[in-house]
């Protein structure tokens, strides 16, 4: 436990003490959701720091003189600040403000990108490098005001992030923005510059991926919650996103009464569909993705019945073409294809004999 003293702030308003690293108080409309689940401060400090695992990671820490290499300190040497909240850490007897420590400008980006020499030689400055996430090679760019996320992978991850992007908007439903730039994966900031807190899953869920314990939390916030909620399992079932984690999605907080607004725009799909190759078979028979949402329908009443109201839309092979010739990329159509209309079908089929069993879900 760090013995350092405190408040963690939402831009110039304190929401949280901290006394010789235990927390003494919280603000339970303003202050970060992690705080009404777990009085643990250096464990939300380690929950906001870069991956130490990443090659580049280390390269910062040594290029900006980090002394204290841990999870906590190197959050605390940009004062807990990320680019998607207003929550950060002021210590006390400190005169800083959030103009002071909010960032606005990143001359580490390539460093962290991809190990760029040239970068490691810059001046030691604040850098939003420590506090971005996961296990990618990744970076922070300031482009015209706004922030974008640029990504490593191969051409497989790109195409499988960017697909899934294209196929959510068709659909209709809530997405970040995505894009090819400089041959790596770029997305937009979704809070638009700090205008929202985003606060990841685990800070209601902890690390509880279940999506029956995710939907009745989602569906006591608000039910416009649980339907994105639905909508992203929906298509990470179809799509076969095994790796969506209570830290790739959250929800979006008016920074000004603390509300949740609603389910963040869907991120983070680059480990989906066939980032790791080709499917051996398209038919989708025993795809524990698939049984893990079917078992969510048969076991939540509540979660049919929404997911019922919801009438999502077809997905069809034309508007499968369609995605992939705006991504272009080359990949192999007939099995993608194949692939996410045999899901689709597994789950509609499933789903007119659970009506037919219910006839109130059809009302």
């Amino acid at each position: 436990m760090l013995e350092i003293s405190g408040q963690i702030m939402s831009a110039d308003i304190p929401v949280v003490e901290v006394e010789n690293g235990i927390v003494k108080s919280v603000n339970k409309e303003l202050a970060p959701l992690f705080f009404l689940r777990s009085l643990d401060f250096t464990a939300w400090l380690e929950s906001r720091a870069i991956d130490s695992h990443r090659t580049n990671s280390r390269l910062l820490k040594k290029a900006l003189r980090l002394s204290n290499k841990d999870d906590a300190n190197t959050v605390l040497a940009v004062n807990a600040v990320t680019i998607t909240d207003n929550y950060w850490f002021k210590e006390s007897g400190s005169d800083l403000t959030w103009e002071n420590v909010r960032f606005k400008e990143n001359f580490f980006d390539n460093l962290a990108l991809c190990g760029d020499f040239e970068s490691f030689n810059q001046p030691v400055s604040r850098t939003p490098e420590f506090t971005n996430i996961g296990s990618f090679e990744k970076c922070w760019r300031l482009i015209d005001n706004k922030w974008w996320l640029y990504k490593t992978g191969n051409q497989l991850e790109y195409f499988s992030e960017l697909f899934i992007a294209k196929l959510a908007e068709k659909l209709g439903f809530p997405m970040a923005k995505y894009e090819l730039h400089d041959n790596y994966v770029r997305t937009l900031d979704f809070t638009n510059g700090n205008q929202f807190n985003f606060e990841v899953a685990e800070s209601l869920v902890g690390d509880n991926e279940f999506y029956d314990v995710n939907f009745e939390k989602f569906f006591s916030i608000s039910k416009d919650v649980a339907a994105d909620y639905l909508r992203m399992i929906y298509l990470d079932t179809i799509c076969s996103n095994v790796d969506r984690h209570t830290k790739n999605y959250g929800v979006l907080r008016d920074v000004n009464s603390g509300k949740i607004i609603s389910l963040a725009p869907n991120y983070d799909n680059n480990i989906a569909l066939i980032s790791r190759g080709y499917p051996k078979s398209t038919n989708r028979e025993n795809d524990k993705l698939i049984d893990f949402f079917l078992d969510l329908l048969k076991e939540v009443p509540k979660a049919s019945e929404l997911f019922n109201e919801l009438e999502i839309p077809l997905v069809t092979a034309d508007m499968i073409n369609e995605c992939i010739d705006e991504v272009g990329i080359d990949v192999e159509k007939d099995i993608i294809i194949d692939y996410i209309l045999n899901g689709q079908q597994i789950i509609s089929e499933f789903f007119d004999q659970f009506l037919s069993e219910d006839p109130t879900l059809s009302m």
